[in-house]
C-alpha cells in the first residue's frame, strides 16, 4: 500500500528540532516573560538579517501586520487601496475595517499575481472620478511567487502611494537577487503554521528599511504607547507577538534555508512532470519562488472536481485556494460596487476564471520528489 501524501506536514520538522524546542520553551516558562521577552528581539534580529532589511517588528498575525502598516500611514475614509481580487480575505478586510475602500484589481493568468496594466487603469479611473484618493497598493506574492515589485514601486512613487508587500505566503522568496522584505515601503509576514516559516499558533511580522516606520509599528502594536506604558500617543491595538511563538520561530529558522531549497526541488519536479499538460504558475525572469503552495490551473471546475476526487482516492491531499474571488464575497460586494462609479468597476475575468480552475497539490519540505511525481501522475491520468 502506498503511503499517503499530505497537503502540508507540520510534524516532520519537529522531530529534527524537538530538543531545541523543548529547551527554548522551558526557558520561557522558567523566565515568566511571556510578553516581550528577550526572544522577541532575538527573532526580530534573525528575520531582519535573513531578509537583508534594517528592521523587523514581530506582531500577533499576518492580518495584524497589514493593519498596523496601514494604520501607520493613516489609511482610512476617503482612501482607495488597490489589491488583487484573487487572494485571501485578510488583504481586503483590513482597509475596509479602517474605513478605506478596497479597489479590486485583476491578476495575470500566468503568475496569478496583480496585473500591472489593470492596476494602472483602475488608479486612473479612481483619479478621474475624484471621490477617492488613491492611497496604497497591496501587492500579494501569491503562493510564494513575488509580484512585479519594480513596477509596483514605480507606480507608487509616481502616484505618491504607499506600497505594502503582503508576503504572507512568500517569506524566503526573492526578486532580482533581493529577498522579500526590502521591496515596497514595508512587507507583512504571516507565521500561520502552514506558511513557509510557521509558528505553533498565530504570529506575524513587519519588515522595513525605514526606521521611523519601524518605530511607529512598535508603538501601534502595543496600544499606541509612547516612551512609557501609560503615555498613549496614537490609537493603536494589541498586536504583539508572544514570547513562546517568537522562541519557536527562532528554533525553526535554523532549518529554513534547507527547507526552502527542498521546496524548490519539489516545485521543479512538479514543473517537469506537468509541463505542457496543465497551467502552472510561471515565475517571471528574476523571481525565485518560495513555493508556499504548488498550485495548478485546470481547464474548468468539472476537471478540477474530477482530479481532486482522484487525488483523494489515492491518499493525496489537495486544496482550493481560492474558490471565490474577493469581489464576489458578500462582505465586499457593496464596497466593490461603490469603488468606481459611472458604469461600475471594470470586470475581473482572470480572477473569476482562476477561482473555478485552481488546485493546490502537496507542498512541504518533508515530501520527496517522487511524491511530487506521483501526485502529478494522478493529475495527468484524470484530466
Amino acid at each position: 500500500m502506498t503511503a499517503p501524501i499530505a497537503l502540508f506536514d507540520v510534524k516532520a520538522q519537529q522531530a529534527l528540532i524537538r530538543p531545541e524546542l523543548d529547551r527554548r520553551i522551558a526557558a520561557v516558562l522558567d523566565s515568566g516573560r511571556f510578553i516581550n521577552g528577550p526572544e522577541v528581539a532575538e527573532l526580530e534580529g534573525m528575520l531582519a538579517r535573513f531578509a537583508g532589511c534594517a528592521h523587523a517588528v514581530g506582531v500577533s498575525s499576518g492580518t495584524d501586520a497589514l493593519q498596523i502598516a496601514m494604520m501607520a500611514e493613516g489609511v482610512g475614509p476617503g482612501h482607495a487601496v488597490f489589491l488583487p481580487a484573487f487572494t485571501y480575505t485578510a488583504t481586503a478586510e483590513v482597509p475596509l475595517v479602517l474605513g478605506a475602500t478596497p479597489v479590486f484589481v485583476d491578476v495575470q493568468a500566468e503568475t496569478f499575481n496583480i496585473d500591472i496594466a489593470d492596476l494602472e487603469r483602475r488608479i486612473a479611473l479612481v483619479r478621474r472620478e475624484g471621490r477617492l484618493r488613491p492611497r496604497a497598493v497591496v501587492g500579494v506574492d501569491l503562493f510564494g511567487l513575488p509580484a512585479d515589485w519594480r513596477a509596483i514601486e514605480a507606480i507608487c512613487a509616481a502616484e505618491q502611494m504607499f506600497a505594502l508587500d503582503d508576503a504572507a505566503q512568500a517569506f524566503g522568496a526573492s526578486l532580482h537577487g533581493q529577498r522579500l522584505g526590502r521591496w515596497g515601503h514595508a512587507a507583512a509576514l504571516s507565521f500561520y503554521p502552514t506558511k513557509t516559516l510557521g509558528a505553533y499558533g498565530d504570529a506575524g511580522a513587519l519588515l522595513t528599511d525605514d526606521a521611523d516606520r519601524a518605530e511607529l509599528y512598535r508603538m501601534l502594536r502595543t496600544h499606541g504607547e509612547g516612551k512609557t506604558r501609560y503615555e498613549v500617543e496614537r490609537t493603536g491595538m494589541n498586536g504583539r507577538i508572544d514570547t513562546l511563538q517568537a522562541t519557536i520561530l527562532c528554533a525553526k529558522l535554523t532549518l529554513f534555508d534547507t527547507e526552502l531549497a527542498q521546496r524548490r526541488r519539489i516545485g521543479a519536479a512538479y514543473d517537469a512532470a506537468l509541463a505542457g499538460s496543465v497551467g502552472v504558475q510561471v515565475a517571471p525572469e528574476g523571481a525565485e519562488n518560495a513555493c508556499g503552495l504548488y498550485t495548478i490551473r485546470l481547464p474548468d471546475a468539472a476537471a478540477r472536481a474530477r482530479v481532486q476526487a482522484a487525488l483523494g482516492a489515492a491518499g493525496i491531499g489537495s486544496g482550493i485556494y481560492y474558490p471565490k474571488p474577493l469581489h464576489h464575497q458578500p462582505a465586499y460586494a457593496a464596497a466593490h460596487a461603490g469603488s468606481i462609479g459611472g458604469n461600475g468597476p471594470p470586470p475581473l475575468p482572470v480572477s473569476e476564471a482562476l477561482a473555478g480552475q485552481v488546485l493546490s497539490l502537496p507542498m512541504h519540505p518533508y515530501m520527496s520528489e517522487d511524491d511530487a511525481r506521483r501526485a502529478a501522475g494522478v493529475v495527468l491520468t484524470n484530466l
